[in-house]
C-alpha cells in the first residue's frame, strides 16, 4: 500500500490564478495515484489566509466537483508562514507525507514526483531548490544572495535557494509541532530537525497571473524575523563595535586633554567633531533599534497567542 500525500498551498488574494493552480495540481495528483506512487486518499489542502477578493468563493465552487480538494479558511490574514504552518499541522493528522508549495505555481509541480521518489529512498525531508535565479530581477537576485550569505555568517542553518517548497514526513511534522514560537521562520526551523534529507532541483517559472504578494516590505520583514529568531550574533556585534568605539573615544579624549594643556586651537576642527557626534548618535539609535527588535520578539513570545485560528474547513 502506498503512502498518503497531502499538498498544502497557502493562498492570499489569488483569484486570478487559484482555479488554474488547483486544476494543475489535481492532474498531477491523479497521475501519481494512477502510477501507484501515492494512495488514492491523497488530498490537496488550500489555506485561505484571510483573502479579501474572490479566492474563497472560487475555492468553494471547486470543492463541489473536485473530490481531492479541501479548503481551510483562517479567521483573518495571519501571514504566509503561519498559513503554511496551519496547513501542514492539519495535514499531519491524515497524511504520511506533506508537500508545501505556493499557490502561484511558480514552483515546478513536476518536481513533486522526484520528491516522492526521494521520500521512498528514506529521506524524511526533501527540499525543492531552485537551480538558478534567472527569472528574478537584478535587485531581487542579489539581495537574496546577500541574505543567504548573511544568515550563514550569523550561524543560521539555511538551504541556499530554497523557499518553502518541500516534502516532510509525518514524523518530521510531529517534531515540528513542538516548536511553539510565535515568530515562525520555517526555512530556518526545519533544517534544525536533523532528519535525513535530500534536495530536488527545479527551474522556477514566471507567475502566469496576478501579482506577487511578497513585496519588498514583507521580504524585509521575513528576513528580519529569520535573523532575530535564530541568532544573537547582531547583539554581540554591537558589543564588539561598542568596545572599539570606546577605545577610539578614549584615544581622542587623551588627544583633546593634551591639546588643552599645550594651548592648541580647536575651532578649525569643529566640522570633524560634529561629524563624530552625528555618526556616534546615529549608531546608538541603530543599536537601540536592534535591541528593541529582540525585546519585541520576547514580548510576543511571552503572550503565547495562537498563531492562527481556523474558522472553517470545507471538503
Amino acid at each position: 500500500m502506498n503512502d498518503i500525500l497531502y499538498i498544502v498551498m497557502p493562498a492570499y488574494n489569488e483569484e486570478e490564478i487559484i482555479e488554474s493552480s488547483v486544476n494543475l495540481v489535481t492532474e498531477q495528483l491523479k497521475y501519481l495515484i494512477k502510477n501507484k506512487k501515492i494512495d488514492k486518499s491523497s488530498k490537496i489542502v488550500v489555506v485561505d489566509d484571510g483573502s479579501i477578493d474572490r479566492t474563497l468563493e472560487i475555492l468553494k465552487k471547486i470543492t463541489i466537483k473536485n473530490k481531492y480538494l479541501e479548503v481551510i479558511k483562517l479567521s483573518r490574514n495571519c501571514g504566509h508562514q503561519n498559513a503554511m504552518y496551519a496547513g501542514v499541522m492539519y495535514s499531519k493528522n491524515y497524511a504520511d507525507m506533506v508537500i508545501s508549495m505556493d499557490a502561484d505555481l511558480q514552483d515546478d509541480i513536476d518536481a513533486i514526483e522526484k520528491m516522492i521518489d526521494e521520500y521512498y529512498k528514506g529521506n524524511e525531508i526533501v527540499y525543492g531548490v531552485r537551480n538558478n535565479r534567472d527569472s528574478d530581477t537584478y535587485f531581487k537576485r542579489n539581495s537574496a544572495l546577500l541574505f543567504y550569505k548573511f544568515m550563514k555568517f550569523l550561524g543560521v542553518e539555511i538551504i541556499y535557494n530554497h523557499a518553502d517548497y518541500r516534502l516532510m514526513s509525518k514524523r518530521c511534522l510531529e517534531e515540528l509541532s513542538k516548536y511553539e514560537e510565535s515568530n515562525l521562520f520555517l526555512r530556518g526551523i526545519i533544517p534544525m530537525l536533523g532528519f535525513k534529507s535530500s534536495k530536488v532541483y527545479y527551474k522556477r517559472k514566471e507567475r502566469k497571473a496576478g501579482i506577487s504578494k511578497y513585496n519588498l516590505r514583507k521580504m524585509f520583514g521575513l528576513a528580519l524575523d529569520g535573523i532575530t529568531s535564530f541568532s544573537v550574533k547582531p547583539i554581540r556585534i554591537i558589543i564588539n563595535i561598542g568596545f572599539v568605539f570606546s577605545f577610539f573615544s578614549i584615544v581622542y579624549l587623551i588627544y583633546v586633554v593634551i591639546g588643552y594643556f599645550t594651548g592648541a586651537q580647536y575651532i578649525s576642527g569643529w566640522a570633524s567633531i560634529i561629524a563624530f557626534i552625528c555618526f556616534f548618535g546615529s549608531f546608538q539609535v541603530l543599536c537601540i533599534g536592534i535591541i528593541g527588535e529582540y525585546i519585541s520578539k520576547i514580548y510576543l513570545e511571552t503572550k503565547k497567542r495562537p498563531k492562527y485560528i481556523i474558522e472553517e474547513i470545507i471538503k
